[in-house]
């Protein structure tokens, strides 16, 4: 106790049975370090320096029950080193640095009844670790048969445990786990992420993690020279993806002056092009990735000639009225503060649905003069958000150069106000909304539609 050992002394006695050398200088356990002490059965090693455990350490003890190493600084155990050690039945690891759990530890250790990992720095761990725990396997087996299997006490409080869809399993193998296995602690909380933080694991739902999903509205898009055009990905993930743009094998840096640029928001990303130049033709690919893989969709974006037309105050027409021209328009979802349109032309003699642009009028049901939004082709549905609460609005569609005809225009109240939490909860799959459109607006302003 309190010596000033660096290492496994060499002429320990062959008869030993214990040995304890605790607050002491030893850093690692060598290969064949008790090679001379075959009939050890307590091995106490706490509370010295050791980092470094040889996946041979433990060879030539076949009698030994039990290992304490608590208050060391092991940021990992060789637990195939424990297939030297048939007869442990207790090891105690608590106050180290462990920071991974792999799937295969526990099944090298057939007669292990102990086991105490608290107080590490374990963040994400498989509940197959304890599914391969010999002492578990047993009293499977033994289900429904009278057949005495011993309980295994397991410690795995103090640890900051990362409460996202990477810990579900083990989530939910901690609040059914029950005999044989014994928690010493059964309220393990969360540490993170913030929202969760503090909570007991029998407070939390958790979801299945998600490999990224990315997809677009219109991966072919055709806008007129200088007109300005915000591109869109969706993205569904879990945990949250990291997402970026390329073109032209350059990635799109954020909130930067050139020519294009992506702009990132808490719900989503785009990538805006102001003023849209003949060079800008080519394909922007939207890339998102988490620990289970990455995907990409890319959006091909032609430049074509010049459209002149200008946005018009108010109901007036744009331009000479094209015959035989319909919309169908319906609300597909209201919120408090706004709704989404979806609309489909029932004719169009100007051009085919494709190459259809349309012409969205919105505002206040009262107000002399809407606000006009040009629609670009391939897109039929448009959310109207950030409107006021309970206020009388108007929207109609029309397709270009036309005044909206009756049917085509939709009268609704927004809703009373109400929390944002009552709203909509807070969701563990991210959800990156981009626009497809093009807007006939001054240059550097964009828009983006979200849900």
């Amino acid at each position: 106790m309190s010596a000033l050992l660096r290492q496994i002394p060499a002429n320990i006695p062959q008869d030993m049975r214990k040995i304890r050398i605790e607050n002491s200088h030893l850093t690692e356990l060598p290969r064949g370090s008790f090679e001379n002490v075959s009939a050890l059965e307590y091995l106490w090693l706490n509370f010295n320096n050791i980092t470094v455990m040889h996946i041979k350490s433990l060879e030539y003890l076949p009698a030994l029950k039990e290992l304490r190493l608590q208050g060391n600084k092991l940021s990992s155990v060789p637990w195939t080193a424990f297939q030297d050690t048939p007869a442990l039945k207790i090891l105690d690891l608590k106050h180290n640095r462990l920071d991974v759990l792999p799937e295969h530890a526990l099944r090298y250790l057939p007669n292990l009844t102990y086991l105490d990992l608290s107080s590490n720095q374990l963040t994400v761990i498989s509940r197959d670790v304890f599914y391969s725990w010999p002492v578990y396997q047993r009293s499977q087996r033994a289900e429904g048969q009278i057949e005495a299997i011993s309980n295994a006490v397991l410690a795995l409080h103090d640890n900051p445990w990362i409460c996202d869809c990477r810990l579900r399993g083990f989530v939910q193998f901690i609040k059914l786990v029950g005999p044989p296995i014994i928690l010493m602690n059964s309220y393990l909380t969360c540490s993170s992420p913030k929202f969760r933080a503090g909570k007991f694991f029998h407070e939390v739902e958790l979801n299945s993690c998600m490999k990224p999903l990315t997809s677009a509205l219109d991966t072919n898009l055709t806008v007129p020279v200088g007109l300005n055009v915000t591109l869109t990905c969706f993205v569904q993930a879990s945990p949250s993806p990291d997402v970026w743009w390329t073109y032209a094998l350059k990635l799109l840096r954020p909130f930067n002056d050139s020519f294009p640029h992506s702009v990132l928001m808490e719900d989503g990303a785009c990538v805006q092009i102001a003023a849209v130049p003949p060079a800008s033709h080519g394909n922007y690919t939207c890339t998102a990735t988490n620990f289970l893989g990455n995907t990409s969709v890319a959006i091909a974006l032609r430049v074509g000639a010049p459209w002149s037309s200008t946005p018009a105050p108010g109901w007036a027409p744009i331009g000479p009225a094209e015959p035989g021209a319909h919309v169908e328009v319906r609300i597909a979802k209201q919120t408090v503060y706004g709704i989404t349109l979806e609309w489909f032309a029932a004719a169009a003699a100007a051009a085919e649905p494709g190459e259809t642009w349309y012409t969205l009028l919105v505002g206040r049901y009262d107000a002399a003069q809407k606000d006009a939004i040009y629609i670009g082709p391939g897109v039929n549905t448009y959310s109207v958000t950030d409107l006021l609460p309970a206020t009388k609005y108007e929207v109609c569609v029309a397709v270009r150069n036309q005044a909206p005809r009756k049917g085509q225009c939709v009268v609704f109240v927004t809703g009373s106000d109400v929390s944002q939490l009552e709203q909509r909860e807070k969701l563990i799959h991210i959800v990156v909304i981009v626009c497809a459109m093009v807007l006939a607006v001054p240059a550097g302003m964009y828009a983006c539609t979200a849900e």
